[in-house]
């Protein structure tokens, strides 16, 4: 399906934005208490409700995506093993996949880079 890959940079940018965006939409829910979901209490969980926000915010519109996806990746790591890991060896049984799944998708934009439709100038 070779076909396919004419369309890679811009089905990476609708990733990185699209990520980004669901990323920013968590940290909305803990900061403000919208979308569903309760503000959060506890100085942890603000703390990773700003970098949600803000790091997806960042991310999806592509500025300093590299550090701000690193940081978000690292973020979901901690909240891995800090909420998720005690529940059991396997991410499907501890309920841990979503986090799994956003710290290698975010570790994954952070050595890619911004690619098409950012505000940050270098593509790779």
């Amino acid at each position: 399906m070779k076909f396919l890959s004419k369309f890679e940079a811009p089905a990476y940018a609708l990733m990185r934005l699209i990520l980004g965006f669901l990323m920013a939409c968590h940290g909305f829910q803990k900061l403000f208490g919208g979308l569903g979901g309760a503000k959060a209490s506890g100085a942890l969980l603000i703390f990773g409700g700003v970098i949600e926000f803000g790091g997806g915010l960042l991310v999806a519109v592509g500025f300093q995506t590299r550090v701000a996806a690193f940081l978000v990746s690292g973020m979901m790591a901690v909240a891995y093993f800090t909420v998720h890991a005690g529940g059991g060896f396997f991410p499907i049984m501890n309920r841990g996949e979503l986090a799994v799944a956003y710290c290698f998708a975010f570790l994954y934009i952070a050595t890619r880079g911004v690619g098409k439709w950012g505000i940050d100038k270098s593509s790779s």
